[in-house]
């Protein structure tokens, strides 16, 4: 039983879960130079990689055309879904007052079947 090993179960140690795995020591110069190195270099690639792709004023100019016509689209669907609602709400409605009006039917005659059954005990 002295083996056990039972941790502690202190509920304020959640807010500092990750403070042991963050590196609070400042970065060398040199770390540094290596970092803005690769970042400039990277920027410059994707600067690069956007310079080589033909007609790009006709791409941004379709992107924003076909952005506005996804919203035209999506505020239709949006009507179409109430319309879609509204038929199912319909349909529910009318199986449910089905239901209520054959329910009161048996149960009127229920209550003339018992009516009739005690005048002929008496």
């Amino acid at each position: 039983m002295a083996d056990l090993k039972i941790p502690k179960l202190n509920k304020n140690s959640d807010k500092f879960f990750f403070k042991k795995k963050l590196s609070l020591r400042r970065k060398s110069k040199s770390k540094l130079r290596k970092e803005a190195f690769f970042m400039f270099s990277f920027g410059l690639l994707i600067i690069y990689l956007n310079y080589l792709i033909p007609n790009k004023t006709t791409i941004l100019n379709n992107f924003f055309y076909n952005f506005g016509k996804l919203i035209g689209f999506l505020l239709d669907s949006i009507s179409y879904v109430y319309e879609i609602c509204l038929a199912i709400f319909i349909i529910v409605s009318l199986f449910i007052s089905l239901i209520l009006i054959v329910g009161t039917f048996s149960r009127i005659l229920r209550v003339a079947k018992r009516n009739t059954g005690r005048i002929n005990i008496k």
